[in-house]
C-alpha cells in the first residue's frame, strides 16, 4: 500500500510537469504574438528604460514621466502595450524555474529530461538579456532578431520537454533508442532557423512592403539590390532604429532575400516529406507540415500585396509560430516511429544508459 500510495504520488508529479509545460508552449506562443503586436504598433520603445517604466513599475503619469526623461514624452498606451510584455514574459520566467525546480529530484532518473530544462532556464534567461538589450540599444535589427528567434527557442524547448515527459516514466529503465537526424532533416531545420532570421531581419529594418508587387519587385524581377548594406550586420549601435535607418535599395534586398529563403524553405521540406514518406504514421505530420508552409507563404505574399496592415502581419507572425510547432511535432514523430519501426515495438525497445538517452 505505502509503495502504490508513492507511486501514485510520483505519477501525480509527472503529470503535472506535463500540464506546466504544455502551458509553456502555448503561454510562450502568446508571449511571442505580444512581442510582434509591440513592434507593429511601434511600442518597443514605449517605455525609455528597463526593467522599469520611466523609474516606476507601472506606467506613471505624464508628470512623473516628464521628470525622469524629459527627452522623451509619455505615450501612454504604447507604454502600456510594452510593460503589458514585459509582464507576460516576467510570468514566463517563473513558469520555467517552477518547472525546474518542480524536476529537480529527478535530475539523476533514467529518461527525465534535465538537461532540456537546464537548457530553458538559461534561454529565458538570455531572452531577458535581449528585451533589456532591445530598448537600451533602440531596437538595433540584431538584437530585435536574436530576442525573436530566442521567443521561438523557448517555445520549442517547453514543448520538447513536454514531448519527453509525456513518454518519462519514474523507475523504468527500458526506452527506445531514437534514430539520429538525416542530412535532409538537419537541411531542413537550418533553412527553417535561417527563414525565421530572414523574417526577424526584415521585420527590425521595415523592410515588409520594400518591394511592391509580387512576384516581382516594384515591377521588376530583379531590380537595383544594396545586398552588402542589407545584410551589414556591424551596423552601428546608437541611432533609434525605429522605422528603420537603410535606404530603399538595401531594403529592397532584405526582402527580396526573405522570398529566395521561403522559396528555399518551402521546397526543402518538400523534399523532405518525400524523400521519408514511408515512415510509419508520419503522413499527418507531413501533411500538416507542408500545409503550413504553404499557409505561411500565402500569408507573406498577402502582406505584400495588402501594404501590410497590422492584423495581417500579425498572423504571418503566428504564422510562423505554427510553422516551428509543425516543425518541432514532425521531428519527434519521425525520430519515434523510425525507431518503432526498426525496433519492432512503439512502447518498448533496446534498453539504453542515461548518456544515451540525454542525447533524445
Amino acid at each position: 500500500m505505502i509503495v502504490a500510495d508513492r507511486v501514485e504520488r510520483l505519477e501525480a508529479r509527472r503529470r503535472w510537469l506535463v500540464r506546466l509545460s504544455l502551458a509553456g508552449t502555448l503561454f510562450t506562443a502568446l508571449v511571442v504574438l505580444v512581442g510582434a503586436w509591440t513592434r507593429l504598433v511601434d511600442a518597443g520603445l514605449g517605455c525609455p528604460d528597463w526593467p522599469g517604466c520611466y523609474g516606476a513599475l507601472v506606467v506613471p503619469d505624464a508628470e512623473r514621466a516628464l521628470a525622469h526623461s524629459p527627452a522623451v514624452p509619455l505615450e501612454a498606451a504604447k507604454a502600456w502595450v510594452e510593460m503589458v510584455h514585459r509582464y507576460l514574459a516576467s510570468l514566463l520566467g517563473l513558469l520555467v524555474i517552477a518547472l525546474v525546480v518542480l524536476g529537480a529530484r529527478w535530475r539523476r532518473e533514467v529518461g527525465y529530461p534535465w538537461r532540456v530544462s537546464l537548457v530553458l532556464l538559461a534561454v529565458i534567461l538570455m531572452q531577458g538579456a535581449f528585451g533589456a538589450f532591445t530598448v537600451t540599444l533602440q531596437l538595433w535589427p540584431q538584437v530585435v532578431t536574436l530576442h525573436l528567434l530566442g521567443g521561438l527557442s523557448v517555445m520549442v524547448l517547453f514543448l520538447w520537454l513536454h514531448l519527453r515527459l509525456r513518454r518519462f516514466r519514474p523507475g523504468e529503465h527500458r526506452c527506445i533508442r531514437l534514430r539520429a537526424l538525416t542530412p535532409l532533416w538537419r537541411l531542413a531545420l537550418v533553412l527553417l532557423v535561417a527563414q525565421l532570421a530572414l523574417g526577424g531581419w526584415t521585420s527590425s529594418n521595415y523592410a515588409g512592403i520594400a518591394c511592391q508587387g509580387f512576384p516581382t519587385c516594384n515591377g521588376e524581377w530583379w531590380p537595383r539590390l544594396d545586398w552588402s548594406e542589407g545584410f551589414h550586420l556591424t551596423q552601428t549601435v546608437g541611432p533609434n532604429y525605429l522605422h528603420g535607418q537603410l535606404h530603399a535599395e538595401a531594403r529592397s534586398a532584405i526582402q527580396v532575400g526573405h522570398r529566395l529563403g521561403a522559396l528555399a524553405l518551402g521546397l526543402g521540406l518538400l523534399l523532405l516529406a518525400v524523400r521519408h514518406r514511408q515512415a510509419a504514421g508520419m503522413r499527418p505530420w507531413w501533411g500538416l507540415l507542408v500545409a503550413t508552409v504553404v499557409a505561411q507563404i500565402a500569408l507573406g505574399v498577402a502582406n505584400v500585396l495588402a501594404w501590410l496592415p497590422l492584423w495581417l502581419a500579425l498572423l504571418h507572425t503566428a504564422g510562423a509560430v505554427a510553422l516551428v510547432v509543425a516543425m518541432t511535432l514532425a521531428l519527434w514523430h519521425w525520430r519515434w516511429s523510425s525507431a518503432a519501426q526498426e525496433q519492432g515495438t512503439p512502447e518498448a525497445g533496446n534498453s539504453v544508459t542515461k548518456k544515451e538517452w540525454a542525447h533524445v
